[in-house]
């Protein structure tokens, strides 16, 4: 106990110092802010630091976390989770599936959405003097309304078959059947453009745009799944189910689909796998975001260097002032609160700077390429709480220096 925390004694009799005033948060926060006010320059190179730091880990947390939400949309498109699923010939050389498939394959759980297709092994022909064998390479298939949406296809001109179609002598021709027929659009409704399947002519509603995950489907006329079992005799079993599911679950639905669908031969159905490229692009992110991830914690430990640093050479550079408040009763508390909560708050003014930094580099990026902007929380808060560890770190060191400091030293050094 240093002499000014010692009782004085008048006479014989002891008489107690006042003991120091505690002092309220707010006069606290004054006191701590002292050395960052007076000493700006060397404050803001060191609070640069901490800001960089921070700034990386949003960085590198937010650009991946956008990049992968846009590759998921970007995949989810290309059919990452569509599946195949194709009716093969059995020991009797018959090829089909049973006519109950579809309604069974839409029970699955993770499915989203279905849709078939059926080979109605008909001819389609752009007028009747043409051969009734020559069929230019275009097949003709059932297809239920649902397909548009389970393959997102886009429509070039026209309409899709709907309720209100299906049922009719429509057809929709894929990009490559409507260029081997010579049909570059729809006729006026006084005269529509039709074509010959089989011995009925049918009236063109629709052409689709080229379609990549299904290129089948470009070289075929497309009519409704009713009007098929009326003109053209099909017999409504499908040879094709193309599906949706949920992504985490697509490898578990297709393990499943054989004998769903055919619970007799599965050993007919042959089903397709879905894309590898999401799997392989999430283990390379992964490891490049682990990279940078080391990166803005080595930055970050430099930046807490640096505020050591910084509080060190203070407490150096201010004993007069430390030996003058001990002199006038400052307890040892009070110095080294006032120290640490310097050290604090060059840290979190630090941490604030970088984190607003990481965001707007994040939003910028984000915004430059095109994809959805993505800031995970967790980075945003893991940031600001590492900007209070390494305050509290950093200072605590220099404020029990400060803090031990005996008055009369401090006073004959100044």
């Amino acid at each position: 106990m240093s002499r000014v925390d010692q009782p004085h004694r008048v006479g014989s009799a002891p008489v107690e110092l006042p003991r120091p005033v505690r002092l309220a948060p707010l006069d606290l926060l004054r006191l701590g802010l002292v050395g960052i006010r007076t000493r700006r320059l060397r404050a803001a190179l060191s609070a640069l630091g901490i800001s960089i730091g921070i700034a990386t880990m949003i960085v590198v947390t937010g650009i991946p976390a956008a990049s992968e939400r846009a590759l998921l949309a970007e995949l989810s498109a290309l059919g990452v989770n569509l599946l195949q699923a194709t009716a093969q010939p059995d020991e009797d050389g018959v090829t089909r599936l049973p006519v109950e498939s579809p309604a069974m394959v839409a029970r699955i759980g993770p499915v989203t959405a279905t849709s078939a297709v059926a080979n109605t092994n008909t001819v389609i022909r752009r007028s009747d003097w043409i051969d009734p064998r020559e069929g230019s390479g275009l097949t003709v298939l059932a297809s239920e309304s649902s397909l548009p949406a389970t393959l997102d296809a886009r429509l070039r001109t026209g309409r899709y078959l709907d309720a209100g179609t299906e049922r009719l002598p429509t057809v929709v021709l894929g990009s490559v059947a409507a260029t081997r027929l010579g049909i570059v659009g729809l006729g006026p409704a006084d005269s529509p453009t039709q074509v010959r399947i089989d011995d009925e002519w049918f009236t063109v509603v629709g052409i689709l745009e080229p379609l990549p995950l299904a290129p089948e489907i470009d070289r075929s006329a497309l009519v409704g799944w009713p009007a098929a079992e009326e003109k053209l005799g099909f017999g409504g079993h499908p040879t094709v189910i193309y599906l949706r599911a949920h992504e985490p679950a697509i490898e578990a639905v297709r393990a499943v689909l054989p004998a769903t669908i055919d619970p007799q031969r599965p050993s007919t159905v042959r089903v397709t796998r879905p894309s590898d490229a999401l799997t392989a692009k999430r283990v390379t992110e992964s490891s490049f975001a682990s990279l940078f991830l080391a990166l803005a914690g080595v930055a970050l430990l430099v930046g807490g260097i640096g505020v050591a640093n910084t509080m060190v050479i203070s407490v150096l550079e201010r004993r007069s002032e430390i030996g003058l408040r001990r002199a006038l009763g400052a307890s040892r508390g009070q110095i080294r609160a006032q120290f640490l909560t310097e050290s604090v708050a060059l840290s979190l003014l630090g941490g604030l700077a970088g984190t607003a930094l990481g965001l707007a580099a994040t939003a910028g990026y984000a915004i430059a390429n095109g994809w959805p902007v993505v800031v995970p929380p967790g980075a945003t808060l893991a940031g600001l709480g590492g900007a209070l560890l390494v305050g509290v770190v950093a200072g605590g060191y220099p404020a029990l220096q400060a803090a031990r400091l005996p008055p009369t030293r401090a006073l004959a050094t100044a």
